[in-house]
């Protein structure tokens, strides 16, 4: 089997798929025109951009090069998830940015290397793809656990600060809210660790069956990949989230939100 060439007739002809989503915007008065016109051409530009890096990145072998170019995609992750999170009395960006790097860098680092078999462990044909899962995923989860937690930090107001009254720290008048925020960012992962392969055949098999894999060699990738942003999900929130409600209090344990 080998992969079936898509030319340049066969994207424009992929338009119509925009020119439909257009049209219902039209009918529907969503207003949504101009969005996609313009979502499609930063798709194309993007991804073509996108693949000439790549290009480039997979003939070196240099890890400083490599891990280079892994720390800039995390870092427009960290900038990602600044946006969602509506917070400005708490910087989060310096503690996602770092949490994200030393996490996802030794997670990657140890599926290329150990699990993967990757020599050098840096190879970026390996590296970059699987780590760009991990980020993807985790920044989802980083957003959703942060969020969560300051929604709930503002919610209990009276009852953390009665707890101050009462002797409490930081740590013990916050730590069901802390618990809840890293299990909401993790529930998405662990809910499709229960249905993948029965609602979608995921991303990383579904693109190695295209390439003409076996459909078995395409499973264990994938059962890899699974279960490393689960792992990847875990830690990244968790570190992000511990150092954030951190800085939700002064050292006189006075709430800054």
């Amino acid at each position: 089997m080998s992969v079936l060439p898509i030319g340049w007739h066969q994207l424009a002809l992929c338009m119509a798929f925009v020119v439909v989503a257009a049209a219902a915007s039209l009918a529907l008065r969503l207003r949504l025109e101009r969005d996609l016109l313009w979502g499609s051409v930063r798709t194309f530009a993007q991804l073509f951009l996108v693949g000439y890096v790549l290009h480039f990145i997979f003939g070196l072998r240099n890890p400083a090069l490599v891990l280079l170019y892994y720390v800039w995609m995390i870092f427009w992750a960290a900038r990602a998830v600044r946006k969602r999170v509506d917070e400005d009395r708490v910087r989060v960006f310096g503690p996602t940015f770092v949490s994200m790097v030393v996490s996802y860098v030794l997670v990657t680092a140890f599926v290329t290397g150990a699990i993967v078999g990757a020599r050098p462990w840096y190879l970026p044909q390996y590296f970059i793809p699987l780590g760009g899962m991990i980020i993807g995923n985790s920044m989802n989860a980083v957003s959703i656990g942060l969020d969560r937690l300051f929604s709930d930090l503002r919610k209990q107001r009276a009852e953390i600060e009665l707890a101050f009254c009462l002797g409490a720290t930081y740590q013990e008048a916050t730590g069901d809210y802390l618990r809840d925020a890293v299990k909401a960012g993790m529930i998405p992962s662990v809910n499709a660790l229960m249905t993948v392969g029965l609602v979608s055949l995921p991303g990383m098999m579904t693109g190695q069956i295209l390439a003409g894999q076996p459909p078995l060699q395409a499973i264990r990738y994938q059962i890899v990949v699974m279960l490393m942003l689960v792992a990847s999900t875990a830690i990244g929130s968790a570190l992000v989230i511990h150092i954030v409600r951190r800085m939700c209090f002064t050292p006189a344990h006075q709430m800054r939100l």
